[in-house]
């Protein structure tokens, strides 16, 4: 159940970012309550996933698929360009996860 909640708390994180960048530094109401609401909620259900998953696992992942997600919703929804150098980083950071879930033994399976 841990990791379905770290999707979770991934999701709603990445929700939060979007809705942060159109608050247009909370001076929108809605997207500044949809950002502090999603927060919310995906730091309470990050809380859930440490108390089983190593501190560091954790975090490696919540950043690491975070700055992708974002990455990828900042290229589709708001035109940020993604260039070779940023494509081949996130790869990496992906790659980082995928040995860390597979090889290691601190990633609390």
């Amino acid at each position: 159940m841990h990791w379905f909640y770290l999707v979770l708390a991934i999701a709603f994180e990445t929700i939060g970012t979007t809705a942060l960048k159109t608050s247009e530094g909370f001076t929108k109401l809605w997207p500044s309550v949809i950002t502090l609401g999603c927060f919310f909620t995906a730091l309470f259900l990050l809380s859930l996933v440490l108390k089983t998953v190593p501190v560091g696992v954790t975090y490696a992942i919540w950043s690491g698929l975070g700055i992708v997600l974002i990455s990828a919703i900042g290229w589709v929804a708001f035109g940020q360009k993604l260039d070779l150098p940023a494509i081949l980083g996130m790869a990496l950071i992906v790659a980082g996860i995928v040995v860390m879930q597979v090889f290691s033994n601190t990633a609390g399976h």
